[in-house]
């Protein structure tokens, strides 16, 4: 599904093209769907935290049939990274004026979907799975119902946490 081209706001700079439209640089393989309650881009919450302060539930990830068996031993994973493709984001914009910030900020210093490869991540608690179903349950996340998943890897704290990580 193409991406919306909404007007940019005042402050953000668009490429004049759009990254998506030209050759690729690598193939990637979606390996299952996320599945949420926001079906709307304009319901769908903005931040992982604010999807779990409006959502009871979980959300579900459906691994597709052939790569179920790369599911075998996660389960002992508490949490899991999800790498997913948020495929109604426009790819064009490199300077972008949030509307919580109130300035403007380069897409690489955001978490906005809105960039040119517009892939996502999220780190959540891995609560169910189930490797012949290929089916991943998962605290909630936020992405619309149906968007394609990249890839799933076992959250490690040894390797993974950065406690003394900030932003300015």
């Amino acid at each position: 599904m193409p991406h919306s081209r909404a007007p940019a706001r005042p402050g953000e700079v668009a490429l004049p093209f759009d990254p998506g439209a030209g050759p690729a640089d690598a193939g990637v393989v979606f390996v299952g769907r996320v599945r949420t309650p926001w079906r709307d881009r304009d319901d769908c919450p903005h931040s992982i935290r604010a999807a779990r302060e409006r959502a009871d539930g979980a959300a579900t990830v459906e691994i597709d049939a052939p790569y179920r068996p790369g599911l075998a031993g996660l389960e002992r994973a508490s949490h899991v990274i999800l790498l997913y493709w948020m495929d109604q984001a426009r790819r064009d914009l490199v300077v972008q004026r949030p509307r919580h910030l109130g300035e403007t900020r380069g897409t690489f210093a955001l978490r906005s979907p809105v960039r040119p490869n517009p892939i996502a991540l999220a780190v959540t608690r891995l609560l169910g799975v189930d490797v012949e179903a290929g089916r991943l349950t998962v605290e909630m996340v936020d992405c619309l119902d149906g968007t394609p998943l990249v890839d799933v890897k076992p959250y490690h704290p040894s390797i993974d946490s950065v406690p003394e990580a900030t932003v300015g």
